[in-house]
């Protein structure tokens, strides 16, 4: 009987629902969408500390992310972490903005990644074409396939000039976005080195850890703090953190899209609970004949949260499906939009809580009610 009512109530005034279900459309699409570019963009910011085998990272005081890492490094903190007990292995990389110069002309800038792949530490991301061995052969790079137009090349064989030497595309990977916008560019150590004025040298942006099997990582850490005064020692999950906060909450971007989601919610629950009240007004009557045939307030309360239930279970089908286009049409793009099983769940609970919070004011209004108004007319 509750279900059949609010069922009816819902469907009795088609304008009134479809208003309902743009807004909460409105508001799903809007949270999805900003939700998804805010978890699109932890994960670019954080890809390649996650892909790193590392334990810990050995860095200069002061860098800021992965992208800014600061001031080179000399081999002294390599050797004394490779003579810190409990250590398996120390591999240099290098990591830094720098110039691209388009053959046509006109540049970009890029975020170049120089690491030996043997050592295992860093690897270029989700290889499509070509391989390592490709990479290794003299001037040779990867670059994704998606920055290809905004580089200025056409794929495969095709060369640019990096600094102050010249690079020729050996590999595409596929799905490694930079948040920057800057894309990053794979090649060997001593490519890096060379392209970042230090070609001959032992210098390295970072040092990264591996510690030998069954050893505690915070013990290492520790003593690796007490031998290494000109360098700052983090674990991969702390080094993590403290790029994801430069990218995501120093430079605003984080707090603008959490915002953006907020507003979407706020806008929604505004445009629920103005249609649910007047569709309670509405059917004002019908709710004081209940009353006045014995029903309690509770139960036109159920009928009430139920229309709500109903309004929400509609809208949200209809605003996941449009927000999973959304999703799939932001794949190809330098910032793509993630929608995970938590946060599709999430955005359900979300819009139950927006159209129960929306049915509190119709609630108040049937509250009111005086059954004796039902024998006034």
């Amino acid at each position: 009987m509750i279900f059949t009512l609010a069922f009816r109530n819902l469907f009795h005034d088609r304008v009134r629902l479809l208003v309902t279900l743009v807004g909460i459309l409105f508001s799903i699409v809007l949270v999805a969408v900003q939700l998804g570019l805010y978890l699109g963009a932890s994960r670019m910011i954080t890809a390649n500390i996650d892909h790193a085998d590392a334990d810990l990272w050995i860095m200069p005081f002061g860098a800021k992310s992965f992208e800014e890492g600061g001031m080179l490094m000399s081999a002294r903190e390599r050797h004394q972490a490779l003579a810190t007990p409990g250590v398996a292995q120390v591999t240099p990389v290098i990591v830094g903005f720098n110039e691209w110069r388009k053959p046509a002309g006109g540049s970009s800038r890029v975020v170049i990644i120089g690491a030996d792949a043997e050592a295992g530490a860093i690897k270029p991301l989700w290889l499509e074409t070509g391989t390592w061995e490709d990479i290794k052969a003299p001037d040779s790079i990867a670059v994704d396939k998606t920055y290809l137009e905004e580089l200025g090349i056409d794929g495969i064989g095709s060369s640019a000039q990096i600094g102050p030497g010249r690079v020729k595309v050996r590999a595409l990977t596929d799905g490694v976005r930079s948040f920057t916008q800057s894309p990053y560019v794979y090649m060997p150590l001593s490519r890096a080195r060379a392209l970042t004025g230090a070609a001959g040298s032992d210098l390295a942006t970072y040092q990264l850890v591996k510690v030998q099997p069954g050893v505690n990582v915070e013990q290492v850490r520790s003593e690796l703090v007490n031998r290494l005064e000109g360098a700052e020692v983090l674990t991969t999950q702390e080094f993590r953190d403290r790029s994801l906060t430069q990218w995501l909450f120093r430079t605003g971007a984080g707090v603008a899209l959490i915002g953006g989601a907020l507003l979407g919610i706020l806008v929604g629950t505004v445009i629920v609970a103005q249609t649910l009240y007047s569709s309670t007004k509405d059917h004002i009557n019908e709710f004081a004949t209940l009353r006045a045939l014995g029903s309690s307030s509770g139960y036109i309360h159920q009928v009430i949260l139920t229309q709500a239930g109903l309004s929400a279970v509609i809208g949200y089908v209809l605003g996941m499906m449009l927000a999973l286009c959304v999703v799939v049409a932001s794949q190809s793009t330098p910032l793509p939009i993630v929608m995970t099983p938590q946060l599709a769940i999430g955005l359900f609970s979300v819009t139950l809580f927006m159209c129960a919070i929306s049915a509190i004011s119709a609630i108040v209004k049937v509250t009111k009610i005086d059954p004796a108004t039902v024998f006034s007319r």
